[in-house]
């Protein structure tokens, strides 16, 4: 059980615009558990992923601000939909005003830096949330990284919805993983890894894996995150010996304490308790 006291005074800041971003801070806790963390999901304004470029900014910088407030030195955009539409904005433009030298770090790159290297036909699918999808983001980290990956996106507006339902065990889960994977193997038949591009996702990798062939492999974010910060720390001594380490591990919520306390036990794998949060 994780009790949510506020006593560490340089956190790591994990943000989400709702509860995927669980699956991601699940991983990072299990590579780094000497850290101290806070966790914030904006769940009052989810989901992010339809919403425009100018709106996702600025409830994101909002929320970066916040974990600044908190003493957090470093924070992680545990959402594909701000790391998409906010993060270089937010590192080219608002960081330098704000604390030149704090960190806002994201998903995206983590995975698209070795997402080449697991295919061996080259070809790589995509699933994500709209606004990921039309950000091209992970096609042109992709390709930056692995220029000879042809890589084709499939967005799943209906996965979100049906995952912070509970329905991800559903027949209507069925329904809609059979349609998305098919919409997005028809694009070429020599696909054989998929990335999700949604720390949502995981929770339907079962039945994914039910409706795909054997040697197509399917690529989660956590564990690549959790791995990259790593490195990243261990290439930036000055920002390790700046974080505390005293194991502590904060929740905060935007929406309703309670809600929030019942779905985070299902992607963070372990009981939390939460505090609510009123950014305004």
């Amino acid at each position: 059980m994780l009790l949510c006291t506020v006593n560490s005074n340089a956190p790591i800041g994990i943000f989400d615009s709702g509860y995927g971003g669980l699956t991601v801070f699940r991983s990072i806790k299990e590579k780094l558990p000497q850290y101290d963390y806070i966790y914030l999901g904006d769940n009052a304004r989810a989901p992010y992923g339809n919403r425009s470029f100018e709106t996702v900014h600025e409830y994101t910088l909002e929320c970066v601000q916040w974990f600044f407030k908190m003493g957090c030195p470093l924070v992680i955009l545990a959402c594909n939909t701000a790391s998409a539409k906010a993060l270089r904005t937010i590192q080219q433009n608002d960081l330098p005003k704000i604390n030149p030298n704090n960190r806002v770090l994201g998903v995206i790159r983590p995975t698209a830096e070795i997402i080449g290297s697991f295919s061996k036909t080259k070809k790589v699918g995509v699933l994500g949330t709209k606004g990921t999808i039309l950000s091209e983001s992970y096609p042109i980290e992709i390709h930056h990284f692995s220029p000879g990956v042809k890589v084709y996106q499939q967005a799943c507006p209906m996965f979100v919805p049906l995952i912070e339902n509970g329905e991800y065990e559903s027949e209507a889960a069925d329904y809609f993983v059979k349609k998305y994977l098919g919409e997005l193997l028809v694009q070429d038949n020599d696909i054989d890894t998929i990335l999700l591009a949604c720390t949502h996702y995981p929770l339907l990798m079962k039945k994914m894996k039910q409706q795909l062939p054997e040697h197509i492999q399917i690529i989660a974010q956590g564990a690549n995150v959790a791995n990259s910060l790593d490195e990243y720390l261990q290439r930036h001594p000055e920002m390790k010996t700046s974080l505390s380490k005293n194991q502590t591990t904060q929740f905060f919520t935007t929406d309703d304490v309670n809600d929030f306390e019942e779905h985070a036990t299902v992607f963070f794998g372990e009981k939390v308790h939460a505090m609510h949060l009123s950014l305004h």
